[in-house]
């Protein structure tokens, strides 16, 4: 009997696994489209992740595809049926958004734990609102009023560096976080309101694309209890600013004083944000701000070791910079208008790393494309680490050289801070701070790596595995 039994089992398992088989197609409309849905049920997704992590990143998932298939390949990654594209003329197409074309297509933890009045979830007029709203604050004038911590903060941090094993990821990420914190509700750089601060925000981030089961122990519930935990601390203090009881000029202070509908949610004016608007566009503002910018800075800093003559000609600007100054005084902010060979460096910098790989959309509505139709609802994933590493565009791709940035480049060749309406609203910002952190390095410090490996880690944001260890030593 329990031989039958299991016979039986098998057979039903045997003919399910066949009958799911047969049924492991795209959709019907996607048919014409070359590519490999994978296996079932996991599709292409552990090919995606391995490469993911390897030294060049989702490249060699694109490049074997791409010189299988074409500029455009559908496959099923992460759960999604996906069709990935291409060049200059997709790059316009997915990144203008033109007549609401596409939509932002984030995965489900990340629309959770961002909630539902995040910019990142915003389209069309709410989203042009929206962005409008909170991005005075983040204007090159708006930014003036955070200079000198920012260059406090720089020096202080580096004070600490030699003598120890440095991870220059860590650092990077620290001091980040801490600008932003200090930005946005003049969090101060140390105490235990910081380390509350910088503990959830760790749990947020990380939930950012986890597994999506909200229960006890995974990184989703972590992260949904630390947003909660964090909208507990902006409550608190937007309550304490709206009694005016200790003013200050911050991002918050800022939006509460000309944007804020004082908690009312039944005003309709275009010029007043809800509480729960505030929050959900302060996170949202952390997570954007903080990712990218630690990435960035710690590949230029790996980038510099690894191409001595680039340093030189970095370290020759910054010095000249330095000594044009009285003794002991501290960088300015007309000081930093004159970093033109710097500018190119980061700009080169996030062209080869592409620290965000793919800017992943949702069609809004049918189009074409290359001569195929895409579909209302489709998973869209534009991929960038190819245009960036395209030679008819950036001759030698592999080589670090900045001097690409001396004349401007096509449009939409270039998508280091994006493009179009969802542009990086904290580009200015993340600039910034980068040129203050790497005048005081390069004036102060000579630095060599501790290990040689460049695989990186399976986030969303290209951070490196081993957070890049270094030792440093006055010059």
């Amino acid at each position: 009997m329990e031989l039958s039994m299991l016979v039986l089992a098998l057979a039903l398992a045997l003919f399910s696994a066949i009958f799911f088989l047969q049924k492991w197609t795209s959709p019907k409309e996607m048919e014409v489209i070359p590519g490999s849905l994978g296996w079932p049920i996991v599709g292409e997704s552990f090919s995606f992740l391995s490469d993911f992590s390897s030294p060049a990143g989702i490249f060699n998932f694109m490049k074997k595809r791409q010189q299988r298939y074409g500029k455009v390949f559908k496959s099923f990654v992460l759960g999604r049926y996906t069709v990935f594209m291409t060049g200059r003329e997709a790059s316009k197409i997915l990144l203008t958004g033109k007549d609401g074309m596409v939509s932002l297509n984030l995965f489900y933890t990340g629309k959770q734990v961002l909630g539902p009045t995040s910019l990142l979830q915003q389209t069309g007029e709410a989203h042009k609102r929206l962005r409008r709203l909170i991005a005075e604050p983040l204007s090159i004038d708006g930014l003036k009023k955070y200079f000198q911590f920012m260059n406090d903060l720089a020096i202080e941090t580096l004070n600490q560096w030699p003598g120890r094993t440095v991870l220059v990821l860590e650092e990077a990420s620290t001091f980040t976080l801490k600008v932003i914190g200090n930005m946005i509700m003049s969090l101060e750089p140390h105490g235990e309101e910081q380390e509350k601060f910088r503990a959830n925000f760790k749990l947020i981030s990380s939930s950012f694309a986890s597994v999506p089961f909200k229960i006890p122990g995974t990184a989703f519930h972590r992260g949904i209890k630390a947003r909660d935990r964090m909208y507990a601390m902006l409550d608190s203090v937007i309550s304490e600013r709206r009694k005016e009881k200790g003013f200050q000029q911050d991002f918050l202070e800022s939006l509460i004083k000309t944007h804020s509908k004082d908690g009312a949610e039944e005003n309709d004016n275009d010029d007043k944000l809800t509480d729960q608007q505030l929050k959900d566009n302060i996170l949202t503002l952390l997570i954007a701000g903080h990712d990218t910018t630690t990435a960035a800075l710690t590949w230029l800093i790996k980038s510099l070791e690894e191409n001595p003559a680039v340093l030189e000609q970095l370290k020759d600007e910054h010095m000249k910079i330095q000594d044009s100054r009285k003794s002991g005084s501290s960088l300015t902010w007309s000081e930093i208008n004159s970093m033109s060979y710097t500018a190119k460096v980061i700009n080169e910098t996030l062209r080869k790393a592409t620290i965000l790989p793919w800017y992943s959309r949702k069609a809004a509505q049918d189009f074409e494309i290359d001569g195929y139709k895409i579909k209302k609802g489709w998973s869209v994933n534009l991929d960038v680490v190819s245009i960036h590493h395209d030679p008819e565009i950036f001759p030698d791709p592999h080589k670090f050289d900045p001097s690409r940035f001396d004349e401007p480049l096509k449009p939409f060749s270039f998508l280091g801070f994006g493009s179009g309406p969802r542009m990086c609203p904290g580009i200015n910002l993340a600039k910034l701070e980068i040129s203050i952190f790497i005048h005081y390095l390069v004036c102060r410090y000579r630095w060599k790596p501790l290990e040689k490996d460049d695989s990186v880690q399976p986030t969303l944001v290209r951070m490196l595995k081993n957070k890049y260890p270094v030792v440093v030593e006055p010059l």
